[in-house]
């Protein structure tokens, strides 16, 4: 009773002092008071000082993604990191401009909005739902929705994107007006495109030499470093190692399906209507298809002189998942299969040897030797031999030809004496063959990790990012027996990280890290992933080994530029005008011809190369040009013909040119422009802490 009696005497200033600590929450909860003293922030980044929040951000995603499904493009899980940095990108180009209509003073009017809604020409995204199936727009139908009072929250949102749409224009209005195009530029892009050119020429192909038949010494290398140091410049660069937790369906997930399907077929087997349980229970739309019996699960197809018409068969493995099938007919295919099984002894140069391990195991094998047992103990080719050398089904074109000879020509379940191809001796068991179609009708469901799945495997690697942090991550995927990967440097604008593939939030920890900082999971199209920064890398010049094998390359292909410089001379020197006389003169010289090629298109027969088709336009005809350099090596060309400059067409077109480079230029800028100003701004992608995990 005391203790009651003075919990009495205290509620009071227990009330209160609960409700100051309330209020004064709710006040820092929304500031960076929070931040300050060692809570999480709420922003996911920030554009020159302009914090970007976490509810701004998501709130503009889900708008994205709402969009994108009602122009039917579902946004799916493996693309949801993709889409996030594509809505990212979006938001800070929207930031910037904004910035940029305010230091401008551009602005547009409610009464621009209104004219642009209720114009004669709306935007696309609206009358788009008023366009009739001959193409025209209805526009009293549209100004009626426009107007009608059930839809003003719509027209809210709608004049918010058309007063965005105004704003951008006008901003890329004010850039545009920079761009011009002079008369030179007309004309260069009439000639690219419009005179036609023909030749003869010589190629000496530097791949005509061996890499081995080029000797490249270390002092050379590092020769070329010092004189070169341009090549080899960086950007600030990160390491990291990680470790990589897959996410695959588990054993009790398979057992699900199964179990789902089991319990699916037990009500199929009472009732006539198959189709029934397809529409209601499979992934995959109801079709009855005529199927070769390559593409019947394994399991049934394994027997096929037991398939039974009328039968449903299952639950039986089927690629990705699992599947009931009921097989309505059998009818007779225009193509013949094989089921075969193989133990290959892989060729090692010596063909006595070879041959004669594999007539040992094929005496072994006669004599009563396991043949599936001898596969997996002995067999080179590891794909087939986890399965018992069986290849399963396959049809004629599949196999090399000694192979599939031996398959389609001998007999059903005897052993044959080693087979040779290219790749070893094969022994050969034929399992089967076949000349059957199947009519079918199948319910399919796949075999996806469940969210307890996802869970266990999330939980397994937020375990050893935590025991990192506090033993060491090298240390603690030893103690666990994790293999540990280390990427190779990448910058802060990769596109993905090597080893790990597309991930900017793994990106954004390593830069915002310093070394041996260790990351929660991030999740990634395989599963998850922890990372620990491993090196920071500089900004300046590489190192010379790890440059080596890339000089080594260079150089390598500057030698056998400088040898088929040397061999076009001695070819040019000798042809006396005649260029078909080239590989008479040496090997390596190829003669040939080519026809209407223009500088800026494809060469029939070279492809292309802008060193050639410049050279050829500049080039007298009949007079032999070169040696020019080219993508492949060195060429000598004749030039048989070239189209005059047709004046009469220039102008014809001249103004469809001048748009044509103008909308080119135009587009260009603005792109530029836009990287230009996230290069140089001040933006904080701290996105990583908030969506690691999916």
């Amino acid at each position: 009773m005391a203790v009651m009696a003075k919990f009495r005497d205290l509620a009071p200033a227990f009330i209160i002092t609960v409700g100051v600590l309330f209020v004064l929450f709710m006040i820092i909860s929304d500031s960076n008071v929070l931040e300050a003293i060692g809570g999480r922030s709420q922003n996911v980044g920030s554009v020159n000082g302009k914090n970007i929040s976490y509810q701004e951000y998501n709130n503009y995603v889900d708008q994205m993604m709402e969009r994108s499904k009602q122009m039917g493009q579902e946004i799916s899980p493996e693309n949801m990191d993709q889409f996030r940095d594509q809505i990212w990108d979006q938001l800070v180009t929207l930031k910037l401009s904004d910035e940029l209509l305010s230091k401008y003073g551009v602005i547009v009017t409610d009464q621009e909005v209104r004219d642009m809604i209720v114009g004669d020409n709306p935007p696309d995204f609206l009358k788009s739902n008023f366009i009739d199936s001959l193409g025209r727009f209805n526009k009293e139908a549209y100004l009626g929705a426009i107007f009608d009072k059930r839809n003003a929250q719509i027209l809210v949102q709608a004049e918010e994107l058309v007063r965005q749409q105004l704003l951008n224009q006008k901003l890329q209005n004010i850039l545009n007006a920079s761009v011009t195009v002079s008369e030179g530029e007309m004309r260069r892009k009439f000639i690219e495109q419009n005179v036609k050119m023909s030749a003869e020429y010589v190629l000496v192909d530097i791949n005509a030499y061996p890499d081995n038949k080029v000797s490249v010494s270390d002092d050379e290398m590092k020769e070329y470093y010092n004189e070169h140091p341009e090549k080899f410049r960086q950007d600030e660069m990160r390491k990291v190692n990680y470790v990589l937790f897959p996410l695959g369906a588990s054993k009790g997930d398979s057992q699900a399906v199964k179990q789902t399907l089991t319990q699916v077929l037990e009500k199929a087997l009472a009732d006539t209507n198959f189709k029934s349980y397809i529409d209601i229970y499979s992934e995959t739309p109801y079709s009855k298809d005529t199927v070769e019996i390559t593409d019947l699960p394994k399991d049934l197809s394994a027997n096929p002189g037991n398939i039974q018409v009328n039968k449903i068969y299952g639950p039986l493995e089927n690629g990705t998942g699992m599947a009931l099938v009921k097989v309505l007919g059998v009818a007779k295919s225009q193509n013949t299969y094989v089921r075969a099984s193989h133990i290959l002894v892989a060729s090692t140069g010596d063909d006595a040897k070879d041959l004669a391990e594999a007539n040992k195991l094929y005496d072994e094998l006669t004599k009563g030797a396991n043949f599936a047992e001898y596969a997996k103990k002995y067999s080179k080719d590891p794909g087939s031999a986890a399965n018992g050398g069986d290849l399963g089904w396959f049809g004629k074109g599949m196999m090399v030809k000694e192979f599939e000879d031996a398959c389609f020509n001998g007999p059903v379940g005897q052993v044959q004496k080693p087979v040779k191809t290219s790749y070893g001796y094969h022994i050969i068991k034929v399992l089967g063959k076949s000349d059957n179609r199947y009519v079918v009708e199948r319910l399919t469901q796949s075999i996806k990790p469940s969210s307890t799945t996802q869970d266990e495997v999330f939980a397994k690697a937020s375990d050893f990012s935590y025991l990192s942090e506090k033993n060491g991550f090298m240390n603690e995927a030893k103690v666990s027996n994790y293999m540990v990967q280390e990427s190779a440097p990448f910058d802060k604008n990769a596109f993905a990280v090597p080893g790990i593939g597309y991930n900017k939030n793994v990106i954004s920890f390593a830069f915002d890290n310093g070394v041996n900082s260790v990351s929660a999971p991030f999740k990634i199209p395989q599963g998850y992933v922890v990372v620990r920064v491993a090196e920071e890398l500089k900004e300046g010049v590489k190192k010379f080994d790890d440059v080596k094998a890339e000089i080594k390359t260079a150089l390598i292909r500057d030698k056998k530029m400088e040898i088929a410089k040397k061999a076009i001379d001695n070819v040019k020197a000798k042809t006396g005008g005649d260029l078909s006389k080239a590989n008479s003169i040496d090997g390596n010289a190829r003669f040939g011809t080519t026809t209407d090629f223009t500088i800026s298109g494809n060469i029939p027969g070279l492809g292309l190369d802008y060193a050639f088709s410049q050279e050829a336009y500049k080039a007298k005809e009949g007079v032999i040009t070169g040696p020019v350099k080219g993508m492949r090596g060195y060429y000598l060309l004749k030039v048989t013909s070239k189209t005059a400059f047709d004046n009469a067409a220039y102008q014809a077109q001249r103004n469809t040119l001048r748009d044509q480079i103008l909308s080119e230029k135009r587009s260009t800028l603005f792109s530029q422009f836009f990287q230009t100003i996230k290069e140089n701004g001040d933006i904080e992608d701290a996105r990583y802490k908030f969506f690691g995990r999916n």
